[in-house]
């Protein structure tokens, strides 16, 4: 075995275990007119990352979107729902600071604190939490890790929302793909000083 084999099968396999029992799990989605239910003609579109850390209990959102026919009037995660379905909103992104309230094109960027319970709509607060922010918290992240959750953008030309998308993790093998990469990028560099 050459020198660079072992080391890069040891990242692989702490890429792969990181990426299934790590603290952090990352989602994301594209978001499409199509994927909203029922379709909306839009050419509008975006895309959508949220990483939770299940330790601090910290939800990060990141959300670009573009081309809005109208302008936004909110954004959020639906939730513990069958993908072709409908479901009431779980958690808002409208209390981040800087939200692009009336923009066609924009960023909505923060972290949500999972233990505060006035992050939760009551209906999923009381409905899927149990009452109890803790509860939220557990169902939230064991419904978005099964692929029951969807982030939505909503506008003045589509108030049941413009763009859509379900939130999915990304493959183990795109992560640990990437892991290599970074690793052999290391190992290459270290082999040319």
């Amino acid at each position: 075995m050459n020198r660079l084999a072992r080391p890069l099968m040891i990242a692989a396999a702490l890429v792969w275990s990181a990426s299934l029992h790590g603290a952090i799990i990352n989602f994301s989605t594209t978001l499409s007119g199509a994927a909203e239910n029922p379709d909306v003609i839009t050419p509008a579109t975006g895309f959508a990352e949220i990483t939770i850390d299940t330790v601090a209990l910290l939800l990060d959102v990141h959300v670009e979107f573009s081309g809005l026919t109208g302008t936004l009037t909110d954004s959020h995660i639906h939730c513990c729902i069958d993908p072709s379905d409908n479901r009431p909103v779980a958690v808002g992104f409208s209390s981040l600071a800087g939200f692009p309230l009336g923009a066609t094109t924009g960023v909505i960027d923060g972290v949500l604190d999972l233990t505060n319970p006035a992050i939760y709509t009551a209906g999923f607060l009381n409905g899927f939490g149990g009452g109890t922010a803790a509860g939220a918290a557990a169902a939230l992240i064991n419904n978005m890790r099964n692929g029951l959750a969807y982030v939505n953008v909503h506008s003045t030309f589509a108030p049941g929302g413009e763009i859509r998308g379900q939130l999915q993790i990304p493959e183990p093998g795109t992560l640990m793909l990437l892991g290599l990469a970074t690793l052999l990028g290391v190992a290459l560099r270290r082999r040319s000083t």
